[in-house]
C-alpha cells in the first residue's frame, strides 16, 4: 500500500537511516523503522490469517465430492470431474488476484477486498445447503429429499466460483505480503525469510489437519449448512486479524511507476514488431551470406535486436528497456520448470477425490457406532506435513548445509525434484493398496454390492497419504520458493499466482483424464474405470497411469534444471 507521501508532517520520531527499510513503508506512507515492523512481528498475523482462510477452504474442497456425491445425487466421475473443474478455476484465479494487486490495489487492499468477497461466497454457500428445507420441492417423497432443489444447485455452483474469485485474490497476495515482511539485505531477516516458507506451509497444514478432523464430521453426521457456516465465521474473524496487524506492517513501494504487466507486455510487443521489420532483412542477408562470410549469422546478429534495439534506433521500432528485458526473461525461464511439474499437480487432484471415494467403501470403525468421516482421513497428508516441516527445517536443512555448504542445505530444484520422486511412489502404492481392496471385495463376494463396506481397514489408505504428505513438504515448500524468489520484486505476487496456476491447470488435465477415460471405458454397457459402483471401477488402472506419467515428467524436470540458472546465486 502506497501512499502519495512518504513522510508526515506530524512526525516527531527521529529518523534512523540505518534502521529504516529500503523499499518499503508504514501504514501511514513514512519510511519504516525494521525495530518497529515486519519480521515474525507481522509476519505472525499473515500467518494465522492464511491458517483461517485454508480452514475455510478445506472445509469446502476436502469433502466436496461426498456433498455432490450425496446431496446432489452426482455420480462418481462427474463429482470428480466438478470437484477437479472448481478446483482447478480456484488455483488459476491467483493470476487475476495477483495482476489487480500488481497493477492496481496493492497487496494490502487486495486482501481485504478479497476478504470480503470470501465472507459473502461462503455465506451464499451456507444459504445454498439450507435451501431445500426451506422450498417446498417436487423432490420431497415421505419427508426426503430425493434430488435437489434447481435454485439450490444454481446457488450452490455460484458461490463455490465466488469463492475461487475470491481466494484468486487473496492466495498470492497474502504469502506475498508475509515474505514482504523480511529485509532481504539484512543477513538475519534474509535467513529468517527462508524459514518463513517452511512455517508458513506448516501453519497451512495445521490449519487444514483441524478442519479435516471437524467439519468433514459435522457436515457428514450432524449438518451440511453447519459445515459451511463455520468457515464462513472462520473468515470473519481472519479478516479481523489481518487489519489488527495494519499498524505493524511493512507496506512495499515501487519506483517504477508502470505496472510490470504492462512493461513485461511491451516487451513481448516489441519483440514480435521487431522480428517482423527485421524478417525481411534476415532472408536478404542470408541470401548474400556467401558473399561475407566474416559477418556471421544473420539469425544471431538480429535475435537481440528483436527484443533490444540500441539507442538512435528508428523510431518505428518498439525500444524495450535492459531492466524489462531481464524481467520478460525471468518469467520466461520459469516456463520449463512450471510445464514439468504438472504431472505431480494431476496426482494432488487426488488426495481430496478419488482417495475420498476409497475410503468412504473401506472399514471406518473406531468405536461401535462412530466411523470416522472418509475425507477426515485427509487429516494423515496434513498431519504428515506438519510433522515433517519441523524436522526438515531443524534437522535436515542444519545437515545437508554442513555437506553442500549452501544456507537452505539443497537449492529449490533439488527440493521440488525430490518431492516429484515420492509422489510418483506413492501413486504406485495407492495403486497396490487399491488392487487389495478390489481382490477383498471379490473375496467376500461384495462386488454386485456397491453400498456394501468392504471389510478392509481404511488404515490401508495411509501409507499412500504419508508419502504423498513427504513429497508436499519438498515440492509444494519449494515450488513456493522458487516462484518466489526467481522473479525480480515487483512481480513476485504474479510468481506465486505461476506457481497456484501450476495446479489448476493440473486439475483441468485431471478432469479430462478422467472423462477422456469414463467415455472411453465406459460402452457397451460396461462398468469404466470410475464407476459408482467402486468394487466394479478400476481406479487402480488410473493409479498406474498417474505414476507412469510421474516418472515421465519427473525425468523432463531434471533435463530443464540441469540447465537452470538462478537469478541469486548466493543463497542458494
Amino acid at each position: 500500500m502506497a501512499s502519495s507521501s512518504l513522510f508526515d508532517s506530524d512526525t516527531e520520531a527521529p529518523l534512523l537511516l540505518n534502521d529504516t527499510v529500503d523499499g518499503a513503508v508504514d501504514y501511514k506512507g513514512r519510511p519504516v523503522l525494521k525495530s518497529m515492523s515486519g519480521g515474525w512481528r507481522s509476519s505472525g498475523f499473515i500467518i494465522a490469517v492464511e491458517v483461517a482462510e485454508r480452514f475455510a477452504y478445506g472445509g469446502i474442497g476436502a469433502n466436496l465430492i461426498s456433498y455432490l456425491t450425496g446431496p446432489l445425487g452426482q455420480s462418481t466421475a462427474m463429482a470428480a470431474v466438478n470437484v477437479n473443474v472448481w478446483d482447478g478455476t480456484a488455483s488459476l484465479m491467483p493470476l487475476l488476484g495477483a495482476f489487480v494487486a500488481d497493477s492496481f490495489l496493492g497487496r494490502y487492499r487486495t486482501i481485504v477486498f478479497a476478504s470480503l468477497l470470501y465472507i459473502l461466497g461462503l455465506g451464499l454457500l451456507t444459504l445454498s445447503a439450507i435451501l431445500p428445507s426451506l422450498i417446498a420441492s417436487e423432490c420431497l417423497t415421505n419427508g426426503i429429499v430425493s434430488c435437489p432443489p434447481k435454485l439450490q444447485v444454481i446457488l450452490l455452483f455460484f458461490s463455490l466460483y465466488l469463492v475461487a474469485v475470491a481466494q484468486g485474490g487473496h492466495k498470492p497476495c497474502v504469502q506475498a505480503f508475509g515474505a514482504d515482511q523480511f529485509d532481504e539485505k539484512d543477513p538475519e531477516e534474509s535467513k529468517a525469510k527462508s524459514s518463513f516458507c517452511n512455517w508458513w506451509y506448516f501453519g497451512v497444514c495445521a490449519g487444514s489437519t483441524v478442519t479435516l478432523s471437524i467439519i468433514s464430521y459435522i457436515q457428514e453426521n450432524l449438518s451440511w449448512s453447519l459445515g459451511f457456516g463455520i468457515p464462513c465465521i472462520m473468515m470473519v474473524l481472519a479478516l479481523v486479524v489481518f487489519l489488527l496487524g495494519s499498524m505493524t506492517y511493512r507496506y512495499s513501494i515501487s519506483r517504477e511507476t508502470r505496472s510490470p504487466f504492462l512493461r513485461i507486455g511491451n516487451v513481448f510487443v516489441a519483440a514480435f514488431r521487431n522480428w517482423r521489420m527485421t524478417s525481411l532483412t534476415i532472408v536478404a542477408e542470408e541470401e548474400s551470406h556467401e558473399a561475407f562470410p566474416h559477418q556471421g549469422s544473420a539469425q544471431f546478429r538480429f535475435l537481440h535486436k528483436a527484443l533490444l534495439k540500441p539507442d538512435g534506433a528508428n523510431d518505428d521500432v518498439k525500444v524495450s528497456t535492459i531492466v524489462e528485458v531481464e524481467e520478460a526473461k525471468s518469467v520466461i525461464r520459469l516456463v520449463p520448470m512450471w510445464g514439468t511439474c504438472l504431472v505431480y499437480s494431476i496426482v494432488f487432484a487426488q488426495s481430496s477425490t478419488l482417495f475420498t471415494k476409497q475410503g468412504a467403501t473401506m472399514k471406518r470403525t473406531i468405536i461401535p457406532g462412530f466411523d470416522i468421516p472418509a475425507a477426515s482421513l485427509q487429516s494423515v497428508l496434513s498431519l504428515t506435513i506438519v510433522l515433517v516441516i519441523p524436522i526438515y527445517d531443524r534437522v535436515f536443512v542444519p545437515v545437508a548445509r554442513c555437506v553442500t555448504g549452501k544456507p537452505s542445505g539443497i537449492t529449490m530444484l533439488q527440493r521440488i525434484g525430490t518431492g516429484m520422486f515420492l509422489s510418483a511412489i506413492s501413486m504406485v502404492v495407492a495403486a497396490i493398496i487399491e488392487m487389495k481392496r478390489l481382490k477383498t471385495a471379490q473375496e467376500y463376494n461384495l462386488v454386485d454390492i456397491p453400498s456394501a463396506t468392504v471389510p478392509m481397514s481404511v488404515w490401508w489408505l495411509v501409507p499412500q497419504y504419508l508419502l504423498f504428505g513427504v513429497s508436499d513438504v519438498f515440492t509444494m515448500v519449494g515450488l513456493q520458493e522458487f516462484f518466489y524468489d526467481q522473479v525480480p520484486n515487483e512481480l513476485r505476487s504474479i510468481g506465486l499466482a505461476l506457481y497456484l496456476s501450476i495446479f489448476g491447470v493440473g486439475s483441468f488435465l485431471s478432469s479430462f483424464l478422467i472423462s477422456a477415460i469414463d467415455e472411453a471405458t465406459g460402452g457397451n454397457g460396461q462398468d469404466s474405470w470410475f464407476s459408482n459402483n467402486l468394487n466394479k471401477a478400476h481406479l487402480d488402472y488410473f493409479y498406474w497411469l498417474l505414476g507412469g506419467l510421474s516418472v515421465m515428467g519427473l525425468a523432463a524436470f531434471i533435463y530443464f534444471a540441469k540447465s537452470y540458472i538462478y537469478n541469486k546465486r548466493d543463497i542458494m
